[in-house]
């Protein structure tokens, strides 16, 4: 898993940070770049308390009173450090390690966007392999709170906030209503069963299709579906129904597959819409166990480490 981790993160890095330049001769006299290095661990530290203590020390090697640092450091390796951070250090849920490194950078107005950015590249841009935003949250609220920024600074984070706030891990999901090729509207909390598998797609997506072959190819899921325990959703949020008509056929005939009428999920916001396709998987309630996922490892995990299952 930490392997596919560091390859999806190189990945990332390609397409969102991109290389530096080749430098002519005359400047390859410069002095080397600053750098970033973890805290080291001290030896007296037990083999089994080491992620704790990187959890609170990571970055005591880092000056943040120090806006010199932000000329003079590598982006990329400073992504990488953060990713590192939050892949082997931070729980998915642990918000109080992203309070604490907010807070250190809120010394001063380029630190404080300084690390919203790499924040953004590691646990928000859609092909972080460490997207999450219950740890994203944090960082937003950092910046919606800072004094550092004026009321028209705010706005974007306001409105990231706003998002990353909805269908939250273990919280009521949305409600919305579908329409189905036979022309009847239904509620989406309607649905009764165990599980509830959103799939938000569009037909001509990629990895929307890569996505449906493996909720089809799982052996989990399918069973669960025979026995009725778990139903999939398949909701396409755009107005080409035409498109929508064309791509029907491909969907499991065992699934739900319906529109978005109106394209009122997207126009009031229900669900993020960023990236698509995403996932979320909802229990019997509605609660979110799975939210904004393209990973069917991970549904099919939610659903094996559910403490409630039958």
């Amino acid at each position: 898993m930490r392997r596919i981790l560091w390859i999806a993160l190189a990945a990332l890095l390609a397409a969102a940070c991109g290389g530096r330049e080749n430098r002519p001769a005359r400047e390859a006299a410069r002095p080397t770049p600053r750098t970033f290095r973890p805290a080291a661990v001290p030896a007296a530290v037990p083999p089994e308390e080491r992620g704790a203590y990187l959890r609170d020390h990571y970055w005591d090697g880092f000056d943040f009173r120090d806006t010199t640092l932000l000329a003079e450091v590598d982006t990329q390796v400073m992504v990488r450090a953060l990713f590192a951070y939050v892949a082997n250090f931070v729980a998915p849920d642990d918000r109080a390690a992203i309070d604490t490194l907010m807070g250190r950078a809120s010394a001063s107005k380029p630190m404080t966007e300084y690390f919203a950015m790499l924040a953004e590249r590691v646990l928000h841009d859609p092909n972080s392999p460490v997207r999450n935003d219950e740890l994203y949250i944090p960082v937003l609220e950092a910046l919606v709170a800072s004094p550092w920024l004026d009321r028209w600074e705010r706005l974007a984070p306001e409105r990231d906030l706003r998002m990353a706030s909805q269908n939250r891990i273990g919280r009521p999901a949305n409600d919305f209503r579908y329409t189905t090729a036979d022309g009847a509207t239904r509620r989406m909390y309607d649905i009764r069963a165990e599980y509830l598998l959103l799939f938000i797609n569009n037909p001509g997506c990629g990895l929307c299709k890569t996505v449906r072959e493996a909720i089809s190819e799982s052996p989990m899921l399918n069973e669960l579906i025979e026995r009725g325990k778990l139903k999939v959703l398949a909701l396409y949020p755009d107005e080409d129904l035409a498109e929508w008509e064309s791509y029907r056929p491909q969907m499991p005939a065992r699934w739900i597959n319906g529109y978005d009428k109106g394209c009122v999920v997207r126009d009031r916001e229900l669900y993020d819409l960023k990236a698509i396709p995403a996932l979320y998987l909802l229990d019997r309630d509605k609660r979110v166990m799975v939210k904004d996922a393209v990973d069917v490892g991970l549904v099919e995990w939610a659903i094996d480490h559910d403490d409630r299952k039958s």
